[in-house]
């Protein structure tokens, strides 16, 4: 181990997951248990932005009903919004639009705000294991 390392090793495991499943279920959390306030309001303005524009252009949420890898794949970048997945299903109660391209691209900020929230998670995981500063 190298003696970086060493002197950063002020987190703890439970911190870890702890921090990581906040940040997770809702984006930004973990980094304001963590007391690092700009990172959170960014990740959580971030992350809520695309997922709310998302939704405003009407893009399709991938359902836990998978059919092929694609929609798999697409579930577990949509899940990866954490609160905004499950709000989702109450906001948009029109249905997805993705006849037009609109909404195909809205599908796609939706999974990208997933997968940015994700980045977040593995973030605020590092910092409260202690791996990073």
């Amino acid at each position: 181990m190298s003696e970086a390392v060493k002197k950063q090793g002020t987190g703890s495991l439970g911190l870890g997951i702890s921090v990581a499943l906040a940040s997770w279920a809702v984006p930004g959390l973990g980094h304001l248990m963590l007391r690092r306030w700009g990172k959170a309001a960014v990740y959580f303005l971030c992350v809520g932005g695309l997922a709310c524009a998302g939704l405003a252009m009407r893009g399709g949420i991938f359902g836990a009903d998978a059919t092929d890898m694609f929609d798999r794949l697409g579930f577990f970048a949509d899940m990866g919004a954490g609160v905004f997945y499950f709000l989702a299903h109450m906001i948009q109660t029109a249905g997805p639009d993705v006849a037009h391209a609109s909404g195909d691209y809205g599908t796609r900020l939706f999974a990208t705000a997933g997968i940015l929230n994700l980045l977040t998670v593995l973030e605020a995981y590092e910092i409260g294991r202690g791996w990073r500063t």
